[in-house]
């Protein structure tokens, strides 16, 4: 149910009631999505990249960013609902999934914008509606400034345009540590933990983005992931860049989110030309996982008027 709250002077606020995903219907349209979505890689710059896609080539461009440490079967929920209108890709971003790790590292958010830029290349795109969440919403937000001619529409999914220098510090220390290695896949998968931990997910849905996330390396079960990801993490301040932003936004947060406060959320959408705030009542920072139901009926309410 749509609930429209009270207007803001330079956007829309909205709230909308996340509806439930039991066990049995998340099973199900995981399976759905994993079957129908086509697993893809492209080379980008020397880089090679993987990506998951949905629907026929030469609609739409829809693409899809996870967040940090995370990867393309983040969306495996929500994506399939797109797929007969939109050509949709979840991305892997560099060092994450099964794209591959850069070397020397560079996880810069000026490498991450132009891996964007050489994805839609690649797939024939003169313009894309770009989702993000976390990481993937700044990125967004910062493609979005930089290459306002190749972005439709962006969706900022729980994303800050800066990361506090106390956090950022702490990011670079995990990312000192080395990688655990797990004996079986099992205790690879029960050991998984979304960062911040908070959440009401699916715990099916959970434990299907640990298997997808998991890959054997030198005698154990390890997550694919680059640790220099974190260690050498150098992301722009987007506050200045919010004003660049030409494009119809769409910026979506948990109610129970603690990386995204209400008045952060305000001040993003309030700093972006007619951007609309959605809030997502009972949903932490992982608000794809979090309500899947609630955030593709809010996402599906906002394309139509752009």
């Amino acid at each position: 149910m749509l609930t429209v709250a009270k207007t803001k002077s330079r956007g829309q606020e909205k709230s909308l009631r996340p509806r439930g995903f039991c066990t049995i219907r998340a099973v199900s349209e995981l399976r759905a999505g994993c079957a129908t979505a086509r697993s893809r890689f492209l080379v980008v710059a020397g880089l090679r990249l993987h990506l998951l896609e949905w629907g026929e080539a030469g609609r739409p461009g829809l693409l899809f960013l996870h967040g940090g440490s995370a990867h393309a079967h983040w969306f495996d929920a929500v994506a399939p609902a797109f797929a007969g209108r939109f050509h949709v890709v979840s991305l892997d971003q560099r060092g994450h999934g099964e794209s591959e790790w850069a070397s020397p590292p560079a996880y810069g958010t000026e490498q991450f914008a132009a891996d964007m830029l050489g994805v839609l290349d690649a797939l024939g795109w003169e313009r894309a509606i770009v989702v993000g969440h976390s990481m993937g919403g700044h990125n967004a937000m910062a493609f979005a400034a930089w290459h306002p001619g190749r972005t439709r529409a962006l969706v900022i999914v729980d994303s800050r345009p800066a990361i506090p220098e106390e956090r950022l510090g702490q990011m670079h220390r995990r990312g000192e540590r080395a990688p655990r290695r797990h004996p079986t896949i099992e205790s690879a998968v029960a050991s998984f933990r979304l960062l911040p931990r908070e959440t009401v997910a699916d715990p099916a849905l959970l434990a299907h983005l640990a298997r997808a996330g998991i890959v054997r390396r030198d005698g154990g079960w390890v997550y694919r992931f680059d640790p220099d990801c974190n260690r050498l993490r150098r992301p722009v301040d987007g506050w200045p860049l919010l004003g660049r932003i030409r494009a119809p936004a769409l910026v979506l947060r948990g109610e129970l989110s603690p990386i995204l406060p209400r008045d952060m959320a305000e001040r993003v959408t309030g700093a972006i030309e007619g951007a609309e705030l959605v809030e997502i009542p009972g949903a932490y920072h992982h608000v794809v996982l979090d309500a899947p139901a609630a955030f593709t009926a809010a996402v599906e309410e906002f394309l139509p008027r752009i």
